[in-house]
């Protein structure tokens, strides 16, 4: 199962995905600013009876990393991020006052991610891959089983992750979606970290940013 909610003013996308035989669970990229984004997450895992084994970020950027503190404390979990990602991480406290943004509460992050990790949590399986561009640590999360992929701000519908902000690098962001995503199979799902779903097959026929050789 994967829910997704859209939060703060980024509109920005958290998803829970959980194990359908076990009721375990993780929170990918708690982006819940708000209370009331807070409460209706927590609502939604208590609603579920969930167990909520890990606290998994894409990567740092301040609209997906708002909710850290509150989902550790509430849910007694650790956080992962990758390594090459704390500059962004750290950096977070600044960005909220630069943009006027009240309340947010630095934690620590637990661990951290590398590239062939695999997290397990039930019977579920994800894969962790290095996907640079959009943030020196990016990683996205691989569902082979259930052929998906969590992707953060790499690949979206119809578009890609910007650029323009500190440690992004564009030439890194095309070779991550040309290796790691689209070398999966054109039926894989990918849940992007802002707007709908979309497949790699369709990204790869129809994305203006980057689209497959072969296929112009």
């Amino acid at each position: 199962m994967i829910q997704a909610f859209e939060f703060s003013p980024f509109h920005e996308n958290t998803y829970v995905i959980a194990d359908d035989s076990t009721g375990e669970a993780v929170i990918i990229d708690p982006g819940c600013y708000e209370q009331a984004e807070k409460e209706a997450l927590a609502a939604f895992i208590t609603d579920r009876k969930l167990t909520v084994k890990h606290l998994l970020l894409t990567h740092a950027h301040l609209d997906h990393v708002f909710g850290v503190a509150y989902v550790k404390r509430k849910f007694g979990v650790k956080a992962y991020l990758h390594e090459l990602d704390m500059v962004i991480y750290n950096d977070v406290p600044t960005r909220c006052a630069l943009y006027g943004l009240r309340g947010y509460e630095p934690s620590e992050i637990d661990a951290y991610l590398k590239e062939g990790d695999q997290i397990t949590f039930g019977n579920t399986t994800l894969d962790v891959v290095f996907v640079p561009g959009h943030a020196p640590g990016h990683v996205a999360f691989i569902n082979h089983a259930e052929r998906y992929v969590v992707g953060g701000d790499v690949l979206f519908n119809g578009s890609v992750g910007r650029t323009d902000l500190p440690y992004c690098n564009h030439a890194d962001l095309v070779n991550s979606i040309r290796t790691e995503f689209y070398t999966l199979p054109d039926d894989y799902v990918v849940y992007p970290g802002h707007m709908e779903p979309t497949t790699i097959g369709h990204e790869k026929r129809t994305n203006p940013f980057v689209k497959d050789i072969k296929n112009g």
